[in-house]
């Protein structure tokens, strides 16, 4: 169930580049357990619109609320500082690392060495943190000591939401997660996202699979042109029916 408070907000947010109107006031919002499917063809802002939340542009006009507290980002590690994470397609991830390692990448912890004045890394109570976290959030996945290389594509994405999700991020953009998975290792990804929601974390999905969207998703944003032409629940929609909305055959 979604609280009554959006943990994410846009309140008419517009982007322009040169005489491109990427984005024309778009106001929407997220909730706290809610996965919102992001949907439109290409160059329908919705890249512009992902890149503005996650902090990697900066909004000409309109407002960003995480929170209830209005936000401006000088950049992405800003929009991570309040909790806002991106997972792309192409993941930051190291594949001669281990899960362990990748999850706490530039977080690893210490404990005192020699004398106590050499710090070691404490490497055993950072795999027993990934297999809590894990379990907590219901992912199962290969031990921790694994190296990410030897993972599927699915497990992969799955230890990036989860180093999202484990650092504090409770609002997490996939852009395009199953572009390039299979059926299994899609089934891992949508899984994992639709276990997000007993967490209270909110998702905004971007995907051109129109049967996963409606899958998973609690309520459907369609852009068109830089517009949202469509914003309401997914119950009784069917993809034919997100198709013509992308391509205007369809009128709100």
């Amino acid at each position: 169930m979604t609280s009554t408070v959006p943990i994410l907000e846009l309140d008419s947010v517009s982007k322009r580049f040169e005489a491109v109107r990427a984005l024309r006031r778009v106001s929407l919002a997220l909730h706290a357990g809610e996965v919102v499917g992001l949907v439109g063809d290409n160059g329908a802002g919705k890249s512009t619109l992902v890149n503005v939340i996650s902090g990697s542009l900066r909004a000409d006009r309109g407002r960003i609320l995480v929170d209830g507290v209005e936000r401006q980002f000088a950049g992405a590690a800003d929009a991570r500082r309040s909790g806002i994470e991106t997972v792309f397609q192409s993941l930051a991830l190291i594949h001669s690392l281990s899960i362990t390692d990748n999850v706490f990448l530039n977080r690893e912890l210490f404990h005192p060495g020699l004398l106590g004045r050499l710090y070691v890394m404490d490497r055993r109570r950072m795999r027993r943190h990934v297999m809590e976290g894990f379990e907590q959030l219901g992912l199962t996945l290969p031990p921790p000591e694994t190296k990410v290389a030897a993972l599927s594509g699915g497990q992969r994405q799955a230890v990036a939401i989860a180093r999202a999700v484990l650092w504090g991020s409770h609002i997490v953009l996939l852009d395009e997660p199953n572009a390039a998975l299979g059926v299994k290792q899609t089934e891992i990804v949508l899984s994992f996202v639709e276990e997000l929601k007993q967490h209270a974390v909110g998702v905004i999905f971007i995907s051109h699979n129109m049967q996963q969207v409606l899958r998973i998703a609690d309520r459907v944003v369609v852009m068109r042109l830089g517009e949202k032409v469509f914003d309401g629940p997914r119950q009784g929609l069917e993809p034919e029916d997100l198709v013509a909305l992308i391509t205007g055959a369809r009128q709100t």
